[in-house]
Parts: structure tokens; sequence; C-alpha cells
């Protein structure tokens, strides 16, 4: 990997949360200066209080809503990991109008905020979820359908607002658009929480994991760490060709949720938790649920030189350790 990282400011929203906190983790590693911005609605102090010591950390609790906390936290900043969002298509079914507030709205605010304060590349987290009604498998970054949620549609708007500040003001952006992210520190808790914390943290307890649908539903599962890698490949890459692009970024495969289940009671059980004959509990499919998604990587393979650093069984192994020793 290149670490020409070194000692540049890079600011993360959403620091705190989820995947933010993990690749400020990682951008401490290769000694960068990380300022996190992060207001605390969904990110959570202990994800980062490992870090609050550190020299080469820096901590500005803000909202990406407000335009002068924007401002301050991307002052003398060298490149952008614009992370914070609010997740979730049933929370964005809920209530669309924060939703959009803080995914629309915000992001242009740090779009705003980054091209007055000169940074070099701004880096953000799109979704597999732009790819909508689309029936076309596997996902490929030129053809996405309509959008199927308000989350989706917010998703959509900020790849259309980083082309248009690409044109307009020559600020270099980069687009990844995650699909199904998993692994440490992922909240299993809570209303709006992943299916694969959840799964896990249900399945520990000997409880029934809720499928929602008949089970065959798809998903290309990425692992954390193969999104650090794409994270870092974007900041790092001299490739013009990478510029002002959307990539997708995924493990590449294809799984059901029934296989999901399946996996997760197999690897639980090599921990001793007694998860075989757990039953399944199902439930109606959900507003605004994509059916099918599985990502076609070869864009990001030849332009970012990305590869999937785990597979989907090998993530769900080290996700299990974790919450296994965390939860």
């Amino acid at each position: 990997m290149n670490v020409s990282l070194t000692g540049k400011n890079i600011l993360v929203t959403g620091g705190a949360g989820f995947i933010g906190s993990n690749l400020c983790e990682a951008l401490i590693d290769l000694e960068c200066n990380v300022i996190c911005l992060d207001n605390f609605s969904t990110g959570k102090k202990e994800n980062i209080l490992p870090f609050l010591n550190n020299n080469n950390f820096k901590l500005i609790e803000g909202d990406i809503r407000n335009i002068e906390d924007c401002m301050i936290a991307t002052k003398n900043i060298d490149f952008v990991l614009h992370q914070a969002a609010l997740g979730s298509v049933p929370r964005s079914i809920k209530n669309p109008r924060v939703t959009n507030d803080v995914n629309a709205s915000g992001f242009v605010n740090m779009m705003v905020a980054s091209k007055e304060n000169k940074v070099k590349r701004f880096v953000y987290a799109t979704s597999s979820s732009v790819y909508g009604d689309s029936k076309i498998l596997p996902k490929t970054e030129d053809i996405i359908g309509k959008p199927m949620s308000p989350y989706a549609v917010t998703k959509h708007a900020n790849e259309l607002y980083a082309n248009v500040f690409a044109y307009n003001y020559g600020i270099e952006t980069i687009g990844l658009r995650y699909f199904n992210v998993f692994g440490r520190r992922q909240d299993p808790k809570g209303e709006y929480s992943a299916v694969i914390p959840k799964f896990i943290d249900k399945l520990m307890k000997g409880e029934s994991p809720i499928i929602y649908g008949d089970g065959k539903t798809t998903r290309d599962f990425t692992h954390i760490d193969n999104v650090i890698y794409a994270n870092i490949l974007s900041l790092t890459t001299s490739n013009k060709n990478a510029v002002n692009q959307v990539f997708n970024i995924a493990g590449g495969g294809r799984d059901t949720l029934l296989d999901l289940v399946n996996y997760l009671k197999k690897f639980l059980s090599e921990y001793g938790y007694n998860t075989i004959n757990i039953k399944i509990e199902y439930q109606d499919f959900r507003l605004g649920d994509i059916a099918h998604s599985y990502a076609n990587i070869d864009k990001a393979k030849k332009i970012l030189n990305y590869t999937p650093k785990y597979t989907f069984q090998e993530g769900l192994k080290k996700a299990i350790k974790w919450y296994k020793e965390n939860l």
C-alpha cells in the first residue's frame, strides 16, 4: 500500500461512526493527522476513545448541517473522507426530511466548505441503493435505476453534486458505492441496525433472527477492511482516470439472507454457541428494500487497483470474533 499519506491532514466526517472510526484508526496507523467531525447522533464516543489521547487525532464535535462547522473542520485539510450520513432505508421512509437535511444538504455544505478551503480531494461514501429498481446483475456503475427510498435519492444526489462541483470548481472527487458493509464496531442494537450485527446478536443470545421476505434476497456483503482499503487507494491514487468517478466497493459475491444465517450458525457453533437448531422468523418484505444486489467491481480493480482483502465468509469469521469479545 502507498503510505504517502504520512503527515497529511485528513478530515473524516462521521468519524465516530462504524465506518468512520475504522477509517480514523487506519489513518492514525499511517501517521496521518486525523480530524474527526461528528455530532454523535448515530456515532459513539466509545468508538474513538482509544484515539482521544493520540497526538495525531483531533475531535471536532459539530454538525454537517451547519456550514460554519464544516468551514472550521475543513480548514488546512488536505483530503476529506466524507462518511457522515443518516443511514437506513426504513429510517429514511419514516423521516425523509431529516434524511435529506443530513445526507443531501449536509453533503452540499461539506462540498462548499472543501471548495472554499481548497481541499485537494474529496472522497465520499455513496451506496448500492442508487441502483434502485434496476434488475440488471451484476450492478455496473453506468447503469442505475429509479431510487426506491429517500435514502437512495440522497445518495444519488451526492453523486450528482460531486460531478457538478468537480466540473464547476475543479475539486477532485471520488465516490465509493458501498455494498452492505459489515464488521467490527457496527452496532447491533436499535431499530435501524444492519442485518449482520443484528443476526449475530440474536443468535448469540439463542434468539430467532428475523428475515424480511422469503430469505432469497441476495446481497454483496463487504467486510469493513475492504472498504478501508478502497478509501486509502482513493486518497493515494495518481491515476487521473480515477478522479471524478464513482466505483462499486464490494466483495464481488452474491449470497442470500438464508446463506448468511446458515454461515453464522455454523461459525458461531464453532465457538460453542448452540445455534444450529435455532429457527428463523419470517416477516413481510419492507418498503424500499432492493431484492438483489451484486456488484461488478471490474472498474475499481482496473482504475483503483482495488481487490477485496477478505471474502464474505472470511469477513464473517472476523466479525464474529470481534462481537464475541466485545458484546
